[in-house]
């Protein structure tokens, strides 16, 4: 089985993208999801992150406060690098599993979609590398919508992950997400046959109706 790589930035629409790749039945590996699961409540994981950062980290019901954690690492370089050496292993070994679990049913094409492939020098291992991009005013525009937040601490997110500029620069292809979600899907539909076509797959599996390849 062959793992293809999603990435972006902050709120650029690496969900959405991953949303329509499911909708043609590609199994989507999500690294947030997994990076929830290796903090939850009684995991290893979630006690090292209480060791680093102290119980104000906690909810009241002893569940990982995100928001408190983001407040953190977002505004800090060394609090992020600590967070990321405590989850990325983690979450790698979830990917690895599932990876597994997948290609056991015969999938012969995968999607792993993550916000830090290229900070964690991953871009290789999983190409093609599928950037999806919009501008930072629409990135800032949807942070502040989703999470209610001030602009301030919209940019800070934004500003904490590398320059989509520099995902780009080692994309071998790119979504861009700054028009209509139907304009989206249809960039995404024609990434997915390319993406398809480059590792010889047939995109009649995910494309009954459509042509063979872009």
């Amino acid at each position: 089985m062959h793992i293809f790589g999603l990435t972006g930035g902050i709120a650029s629409g690496k969900s959405t993208v991953a949303a329509r790749f499911r909708a043609h039945a590609l199994p989507v590996i999500d690294a947030d999801l997994l990076a929830r699961a290796v903090v939850a409540p009684g995991t290893e994981g979630l006690a090292e992150i209480v060791r680093t950062f102290g119980a104000r980290v906690l909810g009241p019901d002893g569940a990982l406060d995100r928001p408190a954690l983001a407040r953190i690492v977002f505004a800090n370089e060394a609090s992020r690098r600590q967070l990321n050496t405590i989850t990325h292993t983690r979450i790698m070994q979830g990917m690895a599993d599932r990876a597994a679990q997948i290609g056991r049913t015969g999938e012969p094409l995968a999607c792993f979609e993550a916000a830090l492939l290229v900070e964690s020098n991953l871009a290789d291992t999983f190409r093609p590398l599928v950037v999806v991009s919009c501008s930072e005013a629409v990135q800032l525009a949807r942070i502040v919508a989703r999470d209610a937040g001030t602009r301030e601490d919209g940019l800070a997110r934004i500003r904490a992950q590398k320059p989509l500029a520099a995902k780009l620069e080692v994309a071998d292809y790119v979504i861009d997400t700054s028009g209509t979600v139907e304009e989206s899907a249809e960039r995404a539909d024609e990434v997915l046959r390319a993406v398809s076509a480059a590792v010889g797959i047939d995109a009649r599996r995910y494309f009954p109706s459509g042509p063979p390849s872009a």
